[in-house]
C-alpha cells in the first residue's frame, strides 16, 4: 500500500478554476488522518503553494518550481537548485525580441515578469508578479524561467523548446507544464528527483509513492513513482511518453480524489 501521495496542481488536483474543491480537501484530510503523506508537486512558486497548504489544513511536503525547491511539512527549505546566470541571460536574450512572449522568472520569493498581464493573476489568490527589464534581467537565485503567450499557441512554443534544447544541451531541463507554458530549469531538476528526496527524508522509497500529473514536467515523477497516474485531459505528448501508465479522468471531475478514495483510503 502506498504511503506517499504526490500530485501536480493545475490540470490535476485543482479544479479548472485553480482551486482545491471541498470533496478533494476532505479526501486529502482523511488521507492524513490515516497516516499517508501528501506532497504538492508543482511548477508553482512555494509561496503560492504554502497558501494552499494552509487552507488545506494538513502538513505536507512541497515540491515547487518543478523540483527546484523542496520544503518539508514544517515549511523548512530542504533543497534548492537554481539556474545558471549563463542560461538565464541566453533565454532572455533569445526571447526578448518576440513581443508576444511573456518571459517569467521565479527569483527567490518573487515572481518576475517582463510585461504586464492581468489575466495571469487569475491563477493565484494573492501571489503576484513584479516587472523586470529584459535589458538587465535578474540572474541570481532564479529557480526557473518560463514562457507563455496570450494566444496560447503551442506550436510556436514548441519552436522555442527546440531552440533552447539546441542552445543549452545538458545545461537545462526544458519541459512543458501545460501546452501553453514552456519551462526552463537547471539540468539536475525534476519533480521525480525531488520526490525521491522527499521519500528518502521520510525513510521511504519511490516504490512507496503514488503520483498524479498531466504535463510533460510530470513525466519523470510519473515514471519513477511506484505508480504514476496520467490525467485523461493530458496532452497527447504526455500519454505517448508514458504509454504503460494508467489514465484516469478529469480534474473538473476531481478524478484524483475519487481515485484515492476508491483505492487508497481505508474503509470505515
Amino acid at each position: 500500500m502506498f504511503k506517499i501521495v504526490a500530485s501536480d496542481l493545475d490540470g490535476t488536483l485543482l479544479t479548472p478554476a485553480h482551486k482545491i474543491a471541498p470533496y478533494t480537501r476532505d479526501v486529502l484530510q482523511r488521507l492524513h488522518q490515516q497516516d499517508k503523506h501528501f506532497v504538492f508537486a508543482t511548477g508553482r512558486h512555494h509561496i503560492d503553494v504554502a497558501e494552499m497548504r494552509e487552507k488545506l489544513g494538513i502538513p505536507a511536503y512541497m515540491i515547487t518550481s518543478n523540483g527546484a525547491c523542496v520544503h518539508d511539512a514544517d515549511g523548512n527549505l530542504v533543497f534548492q537548485q537554481t539556474l545558471s546566470p549563463e542560461v538565464i541571460r541566453s533565454v532572455v536574450e533569445m526571447a526578448k525580441h518576440d513581443p508576444d512572449l511573456h518571459i517569467h522568472m521565479y527569483q527567490g520569493d518573487r515572481w518576475m515578469l517582463n510585461h504586464e498581464n492581468e489575466a495571469l493573476r487569475d491563477f493565484h489568490d494573492s501571489f503576484s508578479y513584479h516587472l523586470y527589464d529584459v535589458e538587465n534581467p535578474p540572474t541570481e537565485n532564479v529557480l526557473k524561467v518560463f514562457l507563455t503567450r496570450d494566444d496560447q499557441d503551442h506550436d510556436k512554443l514548441v519552436k522555442w523548446e527546440q531552440a533552447f534544447n539546441e542552445s543549452f544541451g545538458d545545461k537545462a531541463n526544458i519541459a512543458f507544464s501545460t501546452p501553453w507554458c514552456l519551462e526552463i530549469m537547471d539540468a539536475g531538476v525534476s519533480k521525480g528527483d525531488a520526490l525521491q528526496a522527499v521519500a528518502k527524508a521520510l525513510h521511504l522509497t519511490l516504490a512507496d509513492c503514488i503520483a498524479f500529473g498531466d504535463g510533460m514536467n510530470d513525466a519523470e515523477m510519473l515514471s519513477m513513482a511506484g505508480k504514476g497516474l496520467v490525467m485523461g485531459t493530458s496532452h497527447d505528448k504526455v500519454k505517448q511518453a508514458l504509454p504503460d501508465n494508467e489514465v484516469i479522468g478529469s480534474n473538473a471531475d476531481e478524478a484524483v480524489a475519487h481515485y484515492l478514495e476508491a483505492h487508497l483510503l481505508a474503509k470505515a
